[in-house]
């Protein structure tokens, strides 16, 4: 009784039981959340804020919306634990955040299928090859993809009947992957949450450059979640979420066929294997 200072830090720390690895992150927390609170001399006020914005942060999210994903994002955290994470080869297609707006359960689509489903944007044919890291292709690849539209929304923003610009497909024999969506825009990350304000009072902005989501998963290789941004794009620099790496950067080519305007980019997702991820 009584503890204060460290005495109280050194209780907390070893009041926990279980596995040494809980022990380990929990030890970690506590000392660097305390050491948090005496450097800044952490008013009760400032604590009280603190627990209203994580309790509002909670209450905001949903199953098509996690706040506190958005929050992690935000400052750098999810990139941090992508680096920490994905130490693989440098052939492989490095990784880049997840995203707040992956859901379960996607169309299935076949090769060339149009998955904008009515979606706003003008047409962009996506295409590619999973490889491994020799080069060679990946077929039966699991491909899932989800994105935007032009209006700088997905279709878990919005009130649809079904999902737009988003799907699973399968690579071929050769390893190609192929669908037609939306080219896609900058956006900002919802701000209307807590998230928002606490973007506001820093006097950030909440812009992500356009970019396509994929997650690619095949048997005996390392799961790739990563994005393909879109070159000369005005945020690449200033990413809200500090996602962009300079080899996810990929030219979306502007073409006119009959008077009609549609986009191409082609792109090639390369896979590290579980033993090549893990050394």
């Amino acid at each position: 009784m009584d503890l204060q200072g460290d005495e109280l830090t050194d209780a907390v720390v070893d009041s926990f039981g279980g596995s040494r690895r809980y022990r380990e992150l929990m030890s970690s927390l506590v000392r660097h959340l305390h050491a948090f609170a005496r450097e800044v001399d952490l008013t009760e006020d400032e604590y009280f804020k603190a627990i209203d914005f994580l309790t509002r942060t909670g209450q905001i999210s949903t199953g098509t919306r996690q706040e506190f994903v958005l929050l992690a994002d935000v400052l750098g955290l999810s990139m941090l634990t992508v680096g920490l994470g994905n130490k693989k080869p440098p052939e492989a297609t490095q990784s880049t955040v997840f995203g707040p707006f992956f859901v379960e359960g996607s169309p299935e689509v076949q090769l060339g299928d149009d998955i904008s489903n009515g979606a706003p944007g003008q047409p962009c044919l996506v295409s590619g090859r999973v490889l491994n890291t020799k080069g060679e292709p990946i077929a039966g690849a699991l491909v899932e993809t989800w994105q935007a539209d032009e209006d700088g929304f997905y279709d878990v923003q919005k009130d649809l009947d079904a999902p737009q610009n988003r799907a699973h497909l399968t690579t071929d024999a050769d390893g190609n992957y192929r669908f037609w969506a939306v080219k896609p825009v900058a956006y900002p990350i919802p701000d209307d949450g807590p998230v928002g304000e606490l973007l506001r009072a820093g006097e950030r902005g909440p812009m992500r450059p356009a970019h396509i989501h994929f997650m690619v998963t095949a048997p005996g290789y390392a799961r790739l979640i990563t994005h393909v941004f879109a070159n000369g794009d005005e945020y690449l620099d200033t990413d809200a979420v500090f996602g962009v790496k300079q080899s996810l950067i990929a030219d979306f080519t502007e073409h006119q066929e009959d008077g009609k305007t549609f986009y191409t980019v082609d792109y090639d997702l390369v896979l590290a294997t579980t033993e090549e991820a893990q050394q």
